[in-house]
């Protein structure tokens, strides 16, 4: 499903060159659980950033289904976005003002799906991950564990075939944690690839494969 090639990601800051990821060639199989590991400024989220589009590598390829990414439009990326790939974030950003089923249709709404196709989604994917009896809450009606299954319901609503998470269970506890993580795994399913940036090793070690990174580089992969 994706295969990187030599990809390399360097920024200028002030008068210094950061190279954030070197070198990293990478093959990963539909439907695997891979999780990403490393200390801050080993190059994970950015690695993770390219995974999903949200930045561009300064050299290498990265083939998404046999697409070459870097040989698309601006638009086209957008849409690939859009339609194959979902992101669960630590910090959840959910909008306050909405309520569950409202955040959960805005991947929808952004995608011109229509509006009764949009709540009927909406609540199937908040039944998916045990929150229908919440879709009328806001954010702050909700615990973080309960937060992060709205994120995890509006990342699936547009049935991406790639889901990334950065630190999915960064600020929960460890029981909610452990009910995200299983969560994960059970939308996973199928042919749906789920790649997971963390710094916790019992979260880690639920996955199939580990990747350690270290200054940019993979350092080392176990099964």
């Amino acid at each position: 499903m994706i295969e990187l090639e030599n990809v390399c990601r360097s920024y200028t800051v002030g008068d210094s060159e950061v190279h954030a990821v070197e070198h990293v060639s990478l093959h990963i199989g539909a439907g695997e659980h891979v999780a990403i590991m490393g200390p801050s400024g080993s190059g994970k989220s950015t690695l993770l950033h390219i995974l999903g589009c949200l930045d561009r590598p300064t050299s290498g390829r990265y083939l998404f289904r046999g697409r070459d990414v870097g040989t698309l439009s601006d638009d086209e990326r957008s849409h690939l976005r859009q339609q194959e790939i979902g992101f669960v974030f630590q910090f959840f950003y959910l909008l306050g003002r909405l309520t569950a089923g409202a955040n959960v249709e805005l991947p929808m709404l952004f995608a011109g799906v229509g509006g009764n196709e949009r709540k009927r989604r909406a609540e199937e994917a908040l039944e998916a991950v045990g929150l229908a009896d919440r879709i009328h809450h806001r954010p702050d009606q909700l615990s973080g564990g309960q937060r992060q299954r709205v994120a995890i319901a509006r990342a699936l609503v547009m049935r991406p075939s790639l889901l990334l998470a950065d630190e999915p269970t960064g600020n929960l506890d460890r029981s909610s944690a452990e009910e995200v993580m299983g969560l994960l795994e059970k939308l996973r399913g199928g042919d749906r690839t789920l790649i997971v940036v963390t710094h916790d090793p019992e979260v880690a070690q639920r996955a199939q494969r580990i990747i350690r990174m270290s200054d940019g580089r993979i350092g080392e992969e176990t099964a």
